[in-house]
């Protein structure tokens, strides 16, 4: 079996538990009171029937529920010994290679941290800067599910770990796109750039990363979404992506209104999944509120402040339309 990736937050209850998951040489799960989930016999209703009478029974839907027994099935059932898990941690993150099996500590039941496995943390249990890992392993950290899948990520991941281990950083290719990075922000934020201006960027930075077709929604028909990209996969299937374009203002960082003005110009524009650009910052309280809104209503709201915009220009380039 080839090895697989995968990215998980440790924070069940919303209590970052990453210091005890390394001290332990573990990773953490939440979801506790849904004992019996080790058992291998249970199908995937049954496992997700175990979570909706433990969490959702008063729901009128298995969303919820199903969102849950998705993050603890990968965790459970999909995560194999030899496998990487990526767990971010504010700016940084840790790397371990799994190297036991799920397990079930009745101890831990009061901290919602019952369901752990035993892993060897790489890099020394140290962690790695975010600023060291490509534009889409940064996106994909800041996934908001608990657990989600990264396989096709293992290279980039591994070349974080490269390069954190033998210290290899300083080369032309590293430090030429170092340099590139930090330029590209600082014509952002301070070169030939306004409002509409960055709109215009956003817009051709979408067409590079595959988008069908981008428009520009005019200030008079602005409903909450600046821009609005149409991806087709598989050559049939389209999603409506709504972005919000903040421009450079060294403070206040994104706020929660941001993220409330952007879910209306979703819902005008039916849009399946949204989006927060900014040259700046996004504050620690905009992300739990987009956290929020997909553990309670399954909206998925990509928040990409100034430095993961840059690398996605000079990963991705920009493609005028």
């Amino acid at each position: 079996m080839s090895q697989q990736a995968f990215i998980l937050r440790i924070s069940p209850s919303r209590i970052n538990r990453v210091s005890e998951a390394l001290a332990n040489d573990q990773i953490i799960i939440g979801w506790a009171n849904a004992e019996g989930l080790l058992n291998e016999d249970l199908g995937w209703e049954a496992f997700r029937k175990i979570i909706s009478d433990a969490y959702y029974a008063s729901e009128k839907n298995l969303r919820r529920a199903g969102s849950a027994a998705g993050n603890m099935w990968r965790f459970i059932r999909e995560m194999n010994i030899g496998d990487i898990v990526v767990v971010p941690d504010g700016p940084m993150f840790y790397v371990a290679e799994v190297s036991g099996p799920p397990t079930y500590d009745e101890s831990q039941i009061e901290n919602d941290s019952a369901y752990r496995r035993e892993v060897t943390w790489l890099n020394e249990k140290k962690a790695i800067p975010r600023t060291l890992a490509k534009s889409a392993l940064v996106s994909r950290m800041k996934a908001q599910q608990t657990s989600a899948r990264a396989s096709d990520l293992l290279p980039q991941i591994m070349e974080c770990i490269e390069i954190a281990e033998t210290g290899i950083h300083p080369t032309f290719q590293t430090d030429l796109q170092s340099r590139l990075i930090e330029h590209t922000l600082d014509e952002i934020r301070s070169g030939r750039m306004n409002d509409f201006r960055f709109e215009y960027l956003i817009k051709d930075v979408l067409h590079g990363l595959g988008a069908d077709e981008v428009r520009i929604i005019p200030r008079n028909q602005d409903k909450g979404a600046d821009i609005v990209a149409t991806f087709k996969v598989a050559g049939i299937f389209h999603y409506v992506l709504a972005v919000q374009a903040k421009h450079w203002q060294p403070e206040p960082p994104v706020g929660e209104d941001v993220v409330e003005k952007l879910l209306r110009g979703m819902e005008a524009e039916s849009a399946n999944l949204g989006m927060i650009v900014t040259s700046g910052t996004v504050s620690e309280a905009a992300i739990s509120y987009a956290e929020q809104l997909f553990e309670d209503e399954g909206i998925q709201i990509e928040l990409v402040d100034g430095e993961q915009f840059a690398k996605m220009i000079v990963e991705h380039g920009i493609r005028s339309s």
